[in-house]
C-alpha cells in the first residue's frame, strides 16, 4: 500500500477533479502490475495495473489507495474490471465519499466473492487525497499558503523589492510544489506589483496549473504576462459584480475565463464564495502565493489547510512588507495554531510545511 500511495502521488495536480489513485497487483510475492491515475483523470489506476498484469491478474491481490469506482462514467467501473480480471483479494485504504461510489465498489467486489480488506494506511491516503476529499464533502478545495520570507517574516523591502529573498534551491522546490497543485492563486495586488507568470518552469514537459487571480474589479492589465499567455496556459479571473464591462471584455479577449462571485462590504472578492466557485469547476488543490491580505483572509476564515514556508537567513526589519496581513488577534489564545508536518534544508534556506490545527 505504501508503494501504491507513492504511485498515486504522481497524479497530484494533473488529475482533477478526479482523485489521485495508485494500484499495485501482487501475486506469489511479486508485483505483476501497477498503475496510477493518468493526466486528466483517465485511465484510472486499476485499469493501468490490470493492463500491465494481463493474465497474471487472476488470483492476485490488488492494493488500491481508494475504493474502486462502481459507477459508469467516461470509463467502465474499476470494481467490475477487477471482478472480470478474477483478482482474489482487494485491499483498499479509503472508502470513496463520492455518493456515486461510497461503499458500492466494495459491495460489488464482495458480491463477486472477492475478499475485501478496508482502511489500510487510511490516514496516509486521506492526507494524500485531502483535496479530493474536501471538495466532495465540503465543496471547497484544499488550500496551501506559500510564504517566502526572511527570518523576521518579511516578503519584501519597504520599496517592494522581493527578488530574490530565497536561493535557487528553494525556488526550484517551489516549482515542485506548484506541480502538485491544480491551481496557483494570487490576489490583484500581487498580480499588479509582480506581473507574475505563475507557471511551472525548468521541470521538463510538466503539466501547468491553472493560474487564478482574485481581482474584484479586473484592474490587472490584460497586457500583463498572464493576459498575454492566457491562450497557452489557463487563466481564471475571479471578480465581483462591479467589474466594468470594458475590463470583462478585454480579459475575455485574452482567452481567460471570467468567474463572477460575491464581494465583501469593502468591495473585495468574497474569499469563501471564490473557493466554492473554484471547487464547483473541479479544482481540488490550490497553492496561494500571495499577497498578504489574501493569505490573511484565508487564515481568518479558516479556509487555509497547509502553510509552506521558505525562510531565508536574512533580516529586513519592521519597515519591510509583512508576509501576512492583519488577523485581528487580540489574545494569544486566539492565534491560529499550526502543526509541523515536514522540514528540510534547501541550500542556504529552510523549508517547513505546517498544517493548520482546526479551531
Amino acid at each position: 500500500m505504501a508503494h501504491a500511495l507513492r504511485l498515486a502521488a504522481r497524479g497530484l495536480g494533473s488529475v482533477w477533479p478526479n482523485p489521485a489513485v495508485g494500484c499495485v497487483l501482487v501475486k506469489d510475492g511479486q508485483i505483476v502490475g501497477r498503475g496510477w491515475t493518468q493526466p486528466g483523470g483517465r485511465p484510472h489506476a486499476e485499469a493501468r495495473a490490470l493492463d500491465q498484469a494481463g493474465s497474471e491478474a487472476a488470483g492476485a491481490t490488488a492494493f488500491v489507495t481508494l475504493e474502486p469506482c462502481a459507477h459508469h462514467g467516461k470509463t467502465p467501473p474499476c470494481a467490475e474490471a477487477l471482478v472480470a480480471a478474477r483478482v482474489s483479494r482487494v485491499v483498499s485504504a479509503l472508502t470513496d465519499p463520492d455518493p456515486r461510489v461510497s461503499g458500492k465498489g466494495h459491495a460489488l467486489l464482495r458480491a463477486a466473492g472477492i475478499d475485501v480488506t478496508e482502511n489500510v494506511m487510511a490516514p496516509e491516503a486521506a492526507r494524500l487525497n485531502a483535496g479530493f476529499l474536501k471538495r466532495v464533502t465540503q465543496g471547497l478545495p484544499f488550500v496551501t499558503l506559500k510564504l517566502a520570507t526572511t527570518l523576521d517574516g518579511r516578503i519584501a523591502t519597504a520599496s517592494g523589492e522581493s527578488r530574490w529573498i530565497t536561493g535557487p534551491e528553494a525556488r526550484r522546490h517551489g516549482h515542485v510544489l506548484r506541480l502538485s497543485h491544480d491551481a496557483v492563486m494570487v490576489g490583484a495586488g500581487t498580480a499588479r506589483a509582480d506581473d507574475p507568470d505563475l507557471t511551472v518552469r525548468d521541470m521538463g514537459a510538466a503539466h501547468q496549473p491553472v493560474r487564478i487571480v482574485l481581482d474584484s474589479r479586473l484592474g490587472h492589465a490584460p497586457t500583463s504576462r498572464l493576459g498575454r499567455t492566457a491562450g497557452q496556459v489557463p487563466v481564471w479571473m475571479v471578480h465581483g459584480f462591479a467589474a466594468p464591462d470594458a475590463a470583462r471584455a478585454a480579459w475575455a479577449a485574452t482567452g481567460a475565463a471570467l468567474i463572477e462571485v460575491a464581494a465583501t462590504a469593502a468591495g473585495q472578492v468574497d474569499i469563501r464564495a471564490a473557493l466554492q466557485a473554484l471547487a464547483a469547476r473541479g479544482i481540488t488543490r490550490i497553492l496561494c502565493e500571495g499577497g498578504g491580505q489574501v493569505a490573511a483572509s484565508l487564515v481568518a476564515e479558516g479556509l487555509a489547510d497547509d502553510l509552506a514556508s521558505y525562510q531565508a537567513g536574512a533580516l529586513i526589519g519592521a519597515d519591510g512588507r509583512a508576509g501576512l496581513g492583519p488577523l485581528g488577534v487580540g489574545r494569544l489564545g486566539d492565534a491560529p495554531r499550526l502543526r509541523l508536518a515536514d522540514t528540510a534544508v534547501l541550500g542556504p534556506d529552510r523549508f517547513s510545511l505546517w498544517s493548520f490545527v482546526p479551531g
